[in-house]
């Protein structure tokens, strides 16, 4: 019940009293993968991302300006994708000859 409440009015606006709702589910979904985050194997799966997938998207996106698909569909955003990871190699493979 917020009548008295001095904060009432930066709370919300209605003329009734605020509803709140919780969900249990969400709640203990969101500390399992919390604890699965803090475990060892958790920690030590963390540390490989910064070596194996993300620098590779980071590059995609910043270094080659992929932001969007420009094709519609399954079938021609699988081949759009392939274009841009054929791009990519070949421009490593380009920088170790």
């Amino acid at each position: 019940n917020c009548r008295g409440c001095p904060l009432r009015g930066l709370c919300h606006k209605t003329k009734g009293n605020r509803t709140i709702q919780r969900n249990h589910e969400l709640i203990r979904l969101k500390a399992k993968a919390k604890a699965l985050l803090l475990s060892e194997q958790g920690i030590a799966h963390r540390k490989r991302r910064c070596w194996e997938v993300e620098a590779v998207f980071g590059n995609i996106k910043q270094n080659m300006g992929f932001k969007r698909f420009m094709l519609r569909g399954l079938d021609k955003v699988e081949t759009e994708i392939g274009l841009v990871a054929m791009a990519h190699n070949l421009k490593k493979v380009g920088l170790r000859a």
